[in-house]
């Protein structure tokens, strides 16, 4: 059965009136994904879950950090932890389930929010009240038991509580469910021309927070305040969810990136800063740019370690190609950090992105997906020992041929003030 992308009158929904025109309340949107290209992510879900024999998906998120296939499925993003679940089937409109009120009253979001989206449910749970917890579930066997024993596919299984599956599975006895992570994973990956234009775009907006980064900061400023001046110059420009890691300290010290709970300390002339810049677009689609900048002249032993740092990142991308496994780039930038004295990556040091912020491929050892062409991969190793810690972080789209050029234009460097 093909779907139809229903538009919205411009009255439906809450819209507000302004003298004797009525607003068209989609424009209170901050960016809108095209029809077609929701089009052709259900037409290729479609296909997996056909050749998969299942009947539906259910993919549930609570947050926009890592909470990419609610976004991708929907185009409407979940936030602070309260759970969104979409019942996609194999031949209809999706249901949408989400914290709002309960029958009798109007479920959310609104109509001329939603597209590709058959029926809405709400309810009033929270992850924080217990006895709730099976409310979001109960709406979800509901629409499941349209169709007698089931094959019902999990979407990141890992986002899925135990009260929720535990719900569903005592409520439907004759369902069978399957992972179906790993091949909505592969579909998200590889990005469309319409989503790499977006990444660019996101790229485009940290390029602008760096730069307003290098003109505020200064001597006797907090941590913090240069976290808030990034967040600010990022809200600014759209950005609704924020990665923000700023670490100073002496030069001939390691220092690194560290998160809000430690960004007390003052930033003194002399010292270097290392700041993260990942935060989302107006798309929700992510990317993150990192730079390492010092008050007054590096020392040498820093620069020495950011040009190793420059040189592992080149190594990697060399390296990942379509066709190529993330252990062979793991092996390759851990061999040369080694070899120059600096500690192996322990984590991963890169990785894809897209509605998530930490997407596969991870760049590691036991990683089982491939590099393809269409993906949005971040690459940010770094050179660090006891005295010194210098890293950088860029996003490269991988073409037919390898990485294309950088998609940040923030220049490769230390940044001097």
């Amino acid at each position: 059965m093909k779907k139809q992308i229903r538009a919205a009158a411009p009255g439906d929904g809450g819209s507000q009136e302004k003298g004797s025109a009525a607003e068209d309340p989609t424009k209170r949107k901050m960016h809108t994904i095209s029809a077609g290209e929701l089009e052709r992510r259900w037409k290729a879900v479609r296909e997996v879950m056909k050749r998969d024999r299942i009947d539906y998906l259910i993919i549930r998120n609570d947050e926009s950090f890592l909470g990419g296939p609610i976004k991708w499925f929907t185009d409407l993003p979940a936030a602070t932890n309260y759970p969104v679940t979409a019942i996609f089937p194999a031949d209809e409109e999706m249901t949408l389930i989400s914290h709002g009120a309960p029958a009798p009253g109007e479920p959310g979001p609104p109509p001329w929010a939603v597209r590709g989206v058959k029926k809405r449910l709400s309810s009033n749970y929270f992850p924080s009240a217990l006895y709730t917890n099976p409310y979001d579930a109960e709406l979800a066997a509901g629409v499941l038991k349209e169709k007698k024993d089931a094959i019902i596919g999990l979407v990141g299984k890992a986002f899925i509580p135990v009260s929720f599956f535990e719900h569903l599975s005592k409520d439907l006895p004759g369902a069978k469910f399957v992972d179906a992570t790993d091949p909505i994973d592969h579909l998200m990956a590889v990005k469309s021309p319409e989503e790499i234009e977006l990444i660019k775009s996101v790229a485009a907006l940290q390029d602008k927070a760096m730069e307003h980064i290098r003109k505020t900061i200064r001597p006797g400023k907090k941590e913090f305040e240069v976290f808030a001046e990034a967040q600010y110059a990022c809200s600014l420009q759209g950005s609704y969810r924020y990665v923000i890691l700023v670490g100073s300290g002496r030069q001939g010290t390691a220092v690194s990136f560290l998160p809000p709970q430690y960004q007390n300390r003052t930033i003194q002339q002399g010292d270097q800063i290392s700041i993260l810049i990942e935060v989302n677009g107006p798309s929700g689609l992510w990317t993150e740019l990192g730079r390492v900048i010092t008050l007054g002249k590096p020392i040498q032993e820093l620069q020495d370690a950011f040009g190793v740092a420059l040189e592992a990142q080149k190594i990697s991308l060399d390296l990942l190609k379509p066709g190529a496994s993330p252990k062979e780039a793991w092996d390759a930038n851990n061999a040369f950090l080694q070899k120059k004295g600096f500690a192996p990556e322990r984590r991963a040091y890169a990785h894809g992105q897209g509605y998530h912020f930490v997407e596969r491929p991870l760049i590691r050892n036991d990683e089982p997906m491939r590099i393809k062409a269409g993906m949005n991969l971040t690459v940010h190793p770094s050179a660090a020992n006891k005295t010194v810690w210098a890293g950088l972080t860029d996003n490269y789209i991988i073409t037919e041929s390898g990485p294309g050029p950088c998609i940040h234009k923030n220049p490769k460097e230390i940044i001097v003030i």
